[in-house]
């Protein structure tokens, strides 16, 4: 598991809580249908993304395609920060 994956499990498992847990869920599972987040979710995951990843979440980029599962949020945070030029 890379540095991103962790971080990103451990937020969710810490403020999400889920009978399954933050490590448990498959990469591609739907965050929304496993009733871990909601649009007070959404509010969190985003204000926190912000600082810990110093990347900046435009309102445009708040769609399932990239918040929606583990893996969207990974691939979604590694290109936000290669596109501030801060790698992985």
């Amino acid at each position: 598991m890379d540095t991103i994956e962790h971080r990103v499990r451990e937020f969710l498992h810490e403020n999400f809580p889920s009978p399954e847990g933050a490590d448990e869920l498959k990469d591609d599972q739907s965050l929304f249908e496993a009733g871990i987040l909601d649009s007070m979710g959404v509010l969190a995951l985003v204000t926190w993304l912000e600082p810990e990843f110093g990347i900046v979440v435009d309102d445009d980029d708040v769609v399932p395609e990239n918040i929606d599962g583990v893996g969207n949020l990974v691939r979604y945070v590694r290109r936000k920060r290669a596109e501030a030029g801060l790698g992985a």
